[in-house]
């Protein structure tokens, strides 16, 4: 399991932060969620360094709509407690990690 994030304790946390951090919004009844979920447990034995948060999207409304999410799972880059970018790949921990350097690549965006 990753800890979990909450509307009131998300930018708080994501902010302290220097790491690359990964914030992965789930719901127990999505097939694909599980499936993303057993790759990044694969890839925090990869890059222990890496922070992957979770965020229940049937509790979390508030999160959902201020991240514009339409399906799960969604994933979201941080690095130094600033925005990325949104991670769309393949449920690997090989190409989870390959999009997040090619993503920690380009200066940070403006946040959802």
């Amino acid at each position: 399991m990753f800890p979990k994030l909450t509307q009131f304790d998300l930018h708080h946390r994501i902010e302290a932060n220097p790491a690359p951090t990964l914030v992965f919004f789930t719901s127990a009844a999505c097939g694909s969620c599980r499936q993303l979920r057993a790759a990044l447990e694969e890839l925090r034995h990869i890059r222990p360094d890496w922070l992957v948060y979770e965020v229940d999207a049937e509790q979390e409304g508030g999160l959902v709509r201020e991240f514009e999410i339409f399906h799960l799972p969604a994933m979201f880059l941080f690095h130094q407690g600033r925005f990325h970018r949104e991670i769309s790949c393949p449920p690997t921990p090989q190409a989870i990690e390959s999009a997040i350097v090619e993503n920690l690549a380009h200066p940070p965006e403006e946040a959802p």
